[in-house]
């Protein structure tokens, strides 16, 4: 089914949005739409995520790309491309001057398809979204990524959630984001970043001017990380998104993250999901959310801000005109807060 499929995209010319999602086309199928892509002249998106066309599938495809001058979008999730795949891909993205957007997750595993890949960032100048979650990277791939960022003026969005950069990965694209003014979106969503790798990108967000989007969730950080992210909230103008779920700021880093929310005026989005930020943590953010007017979305699930967390919200809640979610589940409250703006949504 595959092959005729590939094969009919020869002679359509309408066709601009394929999705193939979990399809089992292999290899042979993966070559079909290979060479597909060189006489189609009007498909735009292609996704073949879980179709395991292996590096055979990702080599004819090296081929493709460089003929094709239409696709801008590419989605080859769960494919298996290996080593192999990945190096075909990185030296197809030279000489493509059309595609935007790939999406490579789960696909390389640790093997030498990244570091190819990151070098070819270094080269290109189109693809503006690059998703590499979940190919257990290292800390040496990732500086390899943080290298190629001081030198790529087009990414704007990048995900490198579960790879396991660890520290030393986290301080190296830290020091790449001092440098970088292109990339808006950023995803290290558990990458075991811990003390050193939060503290370099708090850092990072002092001096960097172009972040929107940050997700630091399960990463291993602390208190003190919790303070040096205040710090730059002080200082950063242009995050909006903040996710900092599944980490261990507790208490002393939760006060300090909501004293900063008085002081900022960009911030939209919050997640602050499971910090253990307790009773007091929950009567400084209801205390920052008088005095703040621009935070919207604010997740404060698992905190266990218990009845005095919950009463300092129910009495903000009167105040408030800006925030439209919160999310206080499983927080020991006990009774159900009244807010006085009918379009919040209060999840409990």
């Amino acid at each position: 089914g595959g092959i005729a499929l590939a094969d009919s995209l020869c002679k359509n010319s309408t066709l601009t949005s394929l999705n193939l999602y979990w399809n089992s086309i292999g290899p042979e199928g993966g070559k079909a739409f290979a060479d597909a892509l060189c006489k189609n002249s009007s498909l735009k998106d292609l996704n073949l995520n879980k179709n395991w066309i292996k590096s055979e599938g990702g080599k004819a495809l090296e081929n493709a790309l460089c003929k094709n001058s239409t696709l801008t979008s590419l989605d080859l999730q769960n494919n298996f491309l290996g080593s192999e795949g990945g190096k075909a891909l990185a030296n197809a993205l030279c000489k493509n001057s059309t595609l935007t957007s790939l999406d490579l997750q789960n696909n390389f595993h640790g093997s030498e398809g990244e570091k190819a890949l990151a070098n070819t960032l270094c080269k290109n100048s189109i693809l503006t979204s690059l998703d590499l979650q979940n190919n257990f990277l290292g800390s040496e791939e990732g500086k390899a990524l943080a290298d190629a960022l001081c030198k790529n003026s087009t990414l704007t969005s990048l995900n490198l959630s579960s790879n396991k950069l660890g520290s030393k990965g986290g301080k190296a694209l830290a020091d790449a984001f001092c440098k970088n003014s292109t990339l808006v979106s950023l995803n290290l969503y558990n990458n075991y970043l811990r003390s050193e790798g939060g503290k370099a990108l708090a850092d990072a967000l002092c001096k960097n001017s172009t972040l929107t989007s940050l997700n630091l969730s399960d990463n291993y950080l602390e208190s003190k990380e919790g303070k040096a992210l205040a710090d730059a909230l002080y200082k950063n103008c242009t995050l909006k998104y903040l996710n900092l779920a599944l980490n261990n700021l507790r208490q002393e880093g939760g006060i300090a993250l909501a004293d900063s929310l008085c002081k900022n005026s960009t911030l939209t989005s919050l997640n602050f999901y499971w910090n253990s930020i307790g009773p007091e943590g929950g009567k400084a953010f209801a205390d920052a959310l008088c005095k703040n007017s621009s935070l919207k979305d604010l997740n404060l699930n698992k905190n266990w801000i218990k009845s005095e967390g919950g009463k300092a919200f129910d009495n903000v809640l009167c105040k408030n005109s800006t925030l439209i979610s919160l999310d206080i589940q499983e927080n020991d409250i006990f009774f159900k807060l009244r807010p006085n703006n009918p379009n919040i949504k209060i999840i409990e």
